[in-house]
């Protein structure tokens, strides 16, 4: 009797064995960090570098995101599907000859990348993103490139396990080392009488992801070492079994003297080869937005320096303040994809009918908050944080977005759960041929303005679709 109820209370709680609770919140709380240090960090360089220097420093972003599309994006994913089964088989030789396998798929590329970008950075900067000072900083970033997609495999590796430590800390000392890189640089910069530049913030970039990679080789490192020691008879019964006929994959690959086994790769780029070709689509059309509004408000009358400072104030003050409570909203659809997953799985629709709705209710509700918020702050918060009067204006036009924005991000989620990826691809295409649209078209005659408004409508053409997609389930 005592035994039974010593074994109950011994029972460890729901909470903290469910690895995909704890996970989640240990994600919410590491991004909520994160983009608190991100948030006084962009206001650090506003205050410091301009709103013209912000605008230089966010032009290189198209370049960041297609690089990471086409060298680590679709790998990490692969990888996170393929070692999940490491926590039920035990299979630890092949979960490592699986991250190998993404770091072989991953690096030449990553490489090619630098060498293209580093060689070609001032094609690029004139030609591409039309601003011929963006290149010391593409030259700069070029490096961070490699250490930016080994980062990305070691996630793939822990998020494929249900281990969210790993990349929650190696999120933290990324997002620390560069603010405390960048700092003690301008700090070093001003203190010999000189003014500091933007080039600092791209250095800050290659330092964060260094630091950020070490700590993942570790922590790779460790692991494998500690499998060895913990379970040191799990090699001697892979070959047990494969003497007893059962031919595991950890043993078909130690067999076959190869870290890398031709079959693996195959499996690893048919799965990665299409995630990240879809990653290359959106991401281009985002480059090609992010490149042309700038010369489109030159077409509307401003100089080089007032687009820029429009560009910079835009995207890396306001959009950033106005996108910082998604974190919550982030996490929350980590939690309701597998919810959703599992009703749809077990054909339970009612399941999944109040799902939908307590989900839609709730993103609904707090977009609403949000943008009281901002109309009754958002001024104050550009004055205060930015030192920028045009930063606050924006922050009250884009707080009417907050409704669409966080519902249909957390529609995409239900999709995404019910197995519709495709829909959710096509509905984020269409958004972002409208707002090229509307920076084609009407940026020129109208300003900024016909962006913002493009912004909005594409986003409520985005809520409608994702609420159509899943509507027969409510």
């Amino acid at each position: 009797m005592n035994r039974n109820y010593q074994r109950k209370w011994n029972r460890p709680l729901p909470l903290k064995g469910n690895p995909l609770i704890t996970g989640t919140l240990l994600l919410t709380l590491t991004g909520f960090a994160s983009r608190l240090i991100g948030f006084f960090y962009r206001a650090f360089l506003s205050k410091t570098f301009g709103e013209e220097g912000m605008g230089i420093y966010q032009l290189i972003s198209p370049v960041m995101a297609l690089s990471f599309s086409l060298t680590a994006a679709g790998i990490q994913t692969a990888i996170s599907k393929y070692v999940a089964s490491e926590t039920s088989t035990r299979d630890y030789r092949t979960s490592l000859h699986i991250l190998l396998t993404g770091a072989v798929l991953s690096l030449p590329l990553s490489i090619l990348c630098t060498c293209i970008i580093y060689h070609f950075a001032d094609f690029i900067s004139i030609h591409f993103l039309m601003e011929k000072r963006t290149a010391p900083l593409l030259r700069i970033f070029s490096f961070s490139i490699p250490l930016s997609a080994i980062h990305s495999l070691a996630n793939g590796y822990f998020y494929g396990i249900k281990k969210t430590s790993l990349p929650a800390a190696t999120q933290i000392v990324e997002q620390v080392a560069r603010v405390g890189s960048v700092f003690l640089l301008c700090r070093r910069i001003i203190l010999r009488g000189q003014i500091p530049g933007i080039g600092c913030a791209a250095a800050g970039l290659a330092l964060g992801e260094a630091c950020a990679v070490l700590l993942s080789l570790f922590a790779i490192y460790a692991r494998f070492s500690k499998l060895e020691v913990i379970y040191p008879g799990c090699l001697s019964r892979a070959r047990s079994d494969n003497h007893s006929g059962r031919l595991s994959s950890s043993c078909s690959c130690h067999a076959s003297g190869r870290l890398v086994p031709p079959g693996l790769l195959q499996k690893m780029f048919l799965l990665a080869a299409p995630l990240s070709a879809n990653r290359l689509v959106i991401n281009f059309l985002q480059s090609m937005e992010a490149v042309y509004l700038p010369v489109c408000l030159m077409r509307h009358g401003m100089t080089n320096s007032q687009a820029l400072s429009v560009y910079g104030v835009l995207t890396g003050m306001a959009l950033p303040l106005i996108l910082f409570p998604s974190a919550l909203i982030n996490s929350f659809c980590v939690l309701l994809l597998p919810v959703i997953s599992e009703a749809d799985l077990s054909n339970n629709h009612s399941a999944i009918r109040r799902a939908v709705r307590k989900s839609t209710i709730c993103s609904s509700i707090f977009g609403v908050l949000c943008t009281f918020v901002f109309l009754l702050f958002g001024n104050l918060a550009g004055s205060l944080l930015f030192d920028s009067k045009m930063a606050g204006s924006f922050i009250l036009t884009l707080s009417f977005i907050c409704p669409f924005l966080y519902l249909s991000g957390t529609m995409s989620s239900i999709l995404h759960g019910l197995g519709h990826t495709v829909p959710t691809f096509c509905f984020s295409v269409i958004a972002l041929v409208i707002r090229l649209l509307f920076t084609f078209f009407l940026v020129p005659a109208a300003g900024i303005n016909g962006y913002l408004w493009g912004l909005l409508l594409s986003q409520l053409l985005m809520t409608f679709l994702n609420y159509s997609a899943v509507r027969r389930y409510t």
